[in-house]
Order: structure tokens, then sequence, then C-alpha cells
């Protein structure tokens, strides 16, 4: 696990190796276990993989060519406004497994019919991006363990991708991740150390 995430680099040339679509789900359902604010999951991932797919992501990128023109497949990781009207699907399928007691369900339930769920409230946002960018890290670590490479991908036009890609605008975009087999070693660089970023409160 170590060298997997020291190892990790920002690719953003890959060869011509397409991961196939049964290996992209084995991947992505293992980058879904991240965390998430009180467990109401709500990535919603949509997969730009053909010619034509990427040509409507084209205009929407600043920068990023190579990434889009090299990487097998590019993700965009956005974030589902509606999450609170979606729970029921979590919990009953927690409850039918017998993972969560029914009156927990319930309880749930019940608590998020007062939770402000405005899509232009910054706590809102905030808390949809945190759990996209979980799921994200967790995504290009897994990917690296399963021997491919990505990019972080945060240039591009938030305002206008939804509509080029046709995606309904409950989803908020959060990321673009590239994934492919690396064409290139990516650059290595420094971090600060933890005594440089850490202090202990007494």
């Amino acid at each position: 696990m170590k060298d997997t995430i020291l190892g990790r680099r920002s690719i953003r040339r890959y060869t011509d190796y397409k991961i196939s679509r049964n290996q992209l789900d084995e991947i992505l359902n293992d980058a879904l276990r991240a965390p998430s604010s009180r467990n109401l999951q709500p990535v919603r991932l949509f997969v730009i993989e053909s010619q034509s797919a990427k040509e409507k992501l084209r205009p929407t990128l600043f920068g990023n060519q190579l990434q889009l023109d090299t990487a097998s497949q590019l993700i965009l990781v956005t974030a589902d406004t509606k999450k609170y009207e979606e729970a029921h699907i979590i919990f009953d399928r927690s409850v039918e497994l017998g993972k969560m007691p029914h009156e927990v369900r319930t309880r749930n339930l019940e608590s998020f019919k007062n939770v402000n769920a405005d899509p232009n409230d910054t706590a809102f946002l905030n808390s949809l991006n945190l759990d996209a960018g979980l799921f994200s890290m967790n995504l290009m670590l897994v990917a690296r363990m399963y021997g491919y490479d990505t990019c972080a991908i945060g240039g591009f036009d938030k305002k206008s991708i939804n509509d080029a890609l046709n995606i309904d605008k409950r989803y908020v975009p959060v990321l673009i991740i590239s994934i492919g087999k690396a064409d290139e070693s990516g650059y290595d660089s420094i971090r600060l150390r933890a005594d440089e970023v850490t202090k202990f409160i007494d």
C-alpha cells in the first residue's frame, strides 16, 4: 500500500491500451467504498470513452488536451444535489442485507426531511465536494492497485460541462479523472514534511 501511495504520479500521456468495461466496473466498485457524509454516497460518475464523447468534452477543458486524446477513459466525478431523496435506496438495501435495523433506517430517513438541501447553499455544496473528493482520491489509489495511472483534472468549465455532455443539472461537476496505462514516468515532486504543516494542540 505504501508503494501504491508513494508511487502515484499525475500522468498526462497514456498508451493506446483500453481498459475493459468489466475491469473499469471493478475499479469503480472498489473506489466507491470511500466514506461519505451519513453514508449517503452522492457521487455520480459519467465516463467519457468514445471519440464522439471526447469531442463533446474538448471545448470545456482549459488545456489538458493530451489526457483527453490519449487516456483510456476520462471520468467526470459529480455529486447529486438530490442525495437525500435517494437515501431510501441505500437504507432499504442495508435493512434487506441485515446491516441496519429497520428502526434506524426509519429514524435516519425522518431526520433527512428537515435538512436544507438548497443546491445554492455554500455549506451544502461544500459537503458534496468533500464527498466527491474522498471518492476521487480513493479512485486514483485503487487504479494504481490495478496497474493503471491517473491524473486529476480541475481545469474545466463547470458551468458548461453539463450542457456539453447532456447531463442533468442536479449533478454538480467536481473533478475529471483521466485513467489508463502510463506512457511517461510523470514528474516526481516534493511534499512539505509533517512537522512543517502539523501542530499538536494542548
